[in-house]
């Protein structure tokens, strides 16, 4: 079935067809998509960050930037599902074209640049669904907000989203936003960790109900760079970290039509460097941080290499893109 739809899709541009699918699902919901995909992965639960998940397996963040799908993803079998990223002001993003698929090499690049609607239309898509799962929430900043003014806007976010997300997820890894990546390191990580540290415990009490909070980070990191990132996140208490984002290297696709284009790679030539960014991190983090791992995971045995790694979860995109909801089902089957 999928294979079908794949080729339709695949004979369009890749944002028309990033599009059709998302206003596809949306007008489908969960009922239909049932039928067209029955088979579901067998219950696998695994317990991260105080969070029961039905399966280790989730949808990364970026293909339902506002949320607008949930119900329809979450039919698809994932464990848990991740929407954003989300800022706090609508935005457009970067300028088209901004999507390139690397068939040959199973990749894509993107330089979408945190396009998506604001938080405020994130929340009502939020409160439509009915999708009873594990929901992680994305938030980023916005592309004029500056440097040292980041952390109101993600502040910004998690009180908006904190009462509706199971976790929520900093993204200060994406290369698609200027100066984003540098609030990786130093001071500046440490500045922004702990002010959402505190603001955390603040809505903790508001709601009577604890959020954890996950970092998601570059795979364009020296060894030393992940050892000080995870000393960042020992220090500040942070619930979990996503390892990793897409990257900017170009060294297995340049030779590939639209393979030097700027913006992000994904897929399956960021799997190995993905992984070993886990391995060094949990290494750093000495299993006190659990790791989502994601990065180029594009069959059952990619999964598992990051489970061995020490990723506690992992999640999929480009190879959902390539695969379809059958990758879900395999991965989980295999574990």
């Amino acid at each position: 079935m999928y294979s079908l739809i794949r080729k339709a899709l695949f004979s369009l541009d890749a944002e028309v067809a990033h599009d059709l699918t998302i206003k596809s699902l949306k007008n489908l919901g969960a009922g239909p998509l049932k039928l067209f995909f029955p088979n579901k992965p067998a219950d696998k639960p695994v317990d991260v960050m105080g969070i029961h998940f039905p399966n280790p397996v989730g949808l990364a963040a970026g293909l339902d930037k506002n949320g607008e799908c949930i119900n329809a993803f979450g039919a698809l079998g994932f464990g848990f599902v991740e929407i954003g990223t989300i800022t706090p002001r609508p935005q457009p993003g970067n300028d088209k074209p901004r999507i390139f698929r690397l068939p040959a090499a199973n990749a894509v690049i993107n330089r979408m640049g945190f396009n998506n609607k604001g938080v405020d239309y994130l929340v009502q898509q939020v409160r439509k669904a009915n999708f009873k799962g594990v929901l992680g929430i994305n938030i980023g900043k916005n592309k004029d907000t500056p440097e040292e003014n980041a952390k109101d806007d993600y502040l910004h976010c998690m009180r908006k989203v904190y009462n509706f997300a199971s976790y929520i997820t900093i993204n200060i890894s994406s290369p698609n936003t200027p100066g984003l990546r540098s609030l990786q390191y130093g001071e500046a990580l440490n500045e922004l960790l702990s002010a959402l540290k505190t603001e955390q415990k603040s809505l903790a009490e508001q709601y009577d109900k604890y959020v954890p909070l996950a970092v998601k980070i570059a795979p364009d990191l020296t060894q030393e760079e992940i050892e000080g990132i995870a000393q960042c996140l020992l220090d500040n208490n942070i619930d979990g970290v996503i390892a990793t984002n897409t990257t900017l290297a170009r060294d297995k696709v340049e030779h590939l039509e639209f393979g030097n284009e700027q913006g992000g790679l994904s897929g399956a030539p960021v799997t190995d460097q993905s992984t070993k960014v886990i391995g060094l991190l949990s290494q750093a983090l000495d299993k006190k941080i659990p790791i989502i791992g994601v990065g180029g995971i594009m069959s059952a045995q990619d999964a598992q290499e990051k489970l061995d790694a020490g990723a506690s979860l992992v999640q999929i995109y480009t190879g959902f893109i390539y695969q379809g909801p059958e990758l879900v089902n395999d991965i989980v089957d295999s574990l």
